[in-house]
């Protein structure tokens, strides 16, 4: 029996559709979606209560947290870590708390979640540029006619102040005791007093309107820096991101370009 030839039409079907088997065998596998991004992930507002003395570094990685997650927005809350205690302890709403010290954060431990510590700090002695009390030792503020200004005892800096008082055998009389590192601050580049207890990124961050003067005695209180997530937080998500965030690497690196020390 004679086998039908195929016409000549059905054969260029069927060449066709063999080339388009062939070129869909040979072609890549077509990409797949990318997974979405982190800032695709995390969305919503945190609020982050920190210390005075952590002003200038917060405010910079919460502006860089955002840029990383475009859809978070962190808010940011700053005072002395005794205050912003008693805020946490009356009620306040926050995600986060970054203390000056550890005893502070002891005292809302019931508040916390995951804690962590970040950096370390300690204290030098800040006085006007032109220094007009000629202060050069932590002895010379406990001199009656230079007017010297420290933290009040209930703050972390007061608190080192304190450590390095009783170390040392050296009572400083302080015209006025602040609430706040940064209260300190402001009334010595006022030239409102001759000097200051204040923390060594202070001085780095004030750019030239104090002038600062190491100690050795300030070795006898160095003040660890934790922070921590707490268990009313709102956005727990975010929260937990962002303190992973600034005890990572770029965390780590505004932290130490400010003048921290590791914890």
């Amino acid at each position: 029996m004679t086998t039908a030839r195929p016409t000549t039409k059905a054969a260029a079907i069927l060449i066709a559709a063999a080339v388009a088997l062939s070129a869909a065998a040979c072609s890549s596998p077509a990409p797949k979606a990318s997974p979405s991004a982190s800032a695709d992930d995390l969305s919503g507002t945190i609020t982050v209560f920190g210390a005075a003395s952590l002003t200038a570094t917060f405010t910079e990685l919460a502006k860089q947290f955002e840029s990383d997650h475009p859809d978070v927005t962190v808010q940011t809350s700053f005072a002395g870590s005794a205050d912003l205690v008693t805020q946490l302890q009356n009620g306040a709403g926050a995600d986060l708390f970054a203390s000056a010290d550890e005893k502070n954060m002891d005292k809302v431990a019931d508040l916390l979640d995951t804690r962590v510590d970040f950096a370390t700090n300690t204290l030098e002695i800040a006085v006007p540029p032109s220094n007009p009390a000629g202060v050069k030792t932590f002895a010379d503020l406990a001199k009656p006619d230079v007017k010297t200004v420290v933290c009040a005892p209930v703050v972390p800096c007061g608190s080192a102040t304190v450590t390095i008082e009783q170390a040392t055998g050296i009572d400083i009389t302080p015209v006025s005791e602040e609430s706040a590192v940064t209260d300190v601050l402001g009334k010595v580049s006022s030239g409102e007093a001759d000097a200051g207890l204040v923390y060594v990124t202070d001085i780095k961050g004030a750019k030239g309107s104090v002038k600062g003067i190491e100690f050795p005695e300030s070795s006898k209180a160095v003040n660890t820096y934790p922070i921590a997530t707490l268990k009313d937080s709102a956005n727990a998500k975010v929260a937990a991101a962002f303190l992973k965030f600034v005890t990572g690497t770029k965390g780590k690196a505004v932290l130490s370009a400010a003048g921290f020390g590791a914890p």
